[in-house]
């Protein structure tokens, strides 16, 4: 590991809590990810993504990863796809109050088994470490936003303290699961 289990962020210590870290660690070229997305990412996400690379949380919650061995969750084709996906809902659906604003938008960076989809909400001026969550439901037009990191909220939704009307109320679950995406 390349930083101290005392230096990580809170969140990422209570993550190790929940599924220790399955393995080496992984390497990104963040600076080519930055360029596809055209913004770069939370510092937590990178570690996260560092740490245990593309994931699935208790059977449910699926972290998105730039390169991920498992192409069905890649981040940056996750974010293409769902930018195009969403421009043609809006034409017919309400967007939410927080996208209102010129220049905002949601990045993907996680889904559900369901098809729910959590998103960063990337605001204009805002830097990537401060920017929250957004949850979509799959097949409805609900959001919530949450005034967190991506990995306070993986964290927080796993031990219970944050609650979610969109996500399953079968998540999470005890014992929890964790696996790492391989290859399919």
């Amino acid at each position: 590991m390349s930083r101290s289990y005392l230096m990580l962020p809170r969140a990422l210590t209570r993550l190790f809590h929940i599924a220790p870290v399955p393995g080496e660690p992984r390497q990104k070229e963040w600076g080519e990810v930055g360029r596809c997305l055209g913004v770069g990412l939370p510092a937590d996400y990178k570690e996260l993504i560092h740490l245990y690379g593309g994931s699935n949380w208790d059977d449910y919650v699926y972290v998105l990863e730039p390169g991920c061995l498992n192409e069905n969750y890649d981040l940056v084709e996750w974010a293409e796809r769902q930018a195009e996906d969403l421009e043609d809902l809006w034409e017919f659906e309400k967007k939410p109050a927080e996208l209102e604003a010129e220049g905002s938008r949601v990045i993907p960076w996680a889904t559900t088994d369901n098809g729910e989809c959590l998103y960063w909400l990337v605001l204009p001026g805002v830097e990537p470490d401060r920017w929250t969550v957004m949850v979509n439901e799959a097949r409805g037009d609900r959001w919530e936003h949450f005034s967190v990191s991506c990995t306070h909220f993986l964290a927080s939704a796993l031990d219970g303290e944050l609650q979610s009307d969109i996500l399953s109320s079968l998540f999470p679950r005890a014992p929890h699961e964790f696996r790492q995406l391989t290859a399919v």
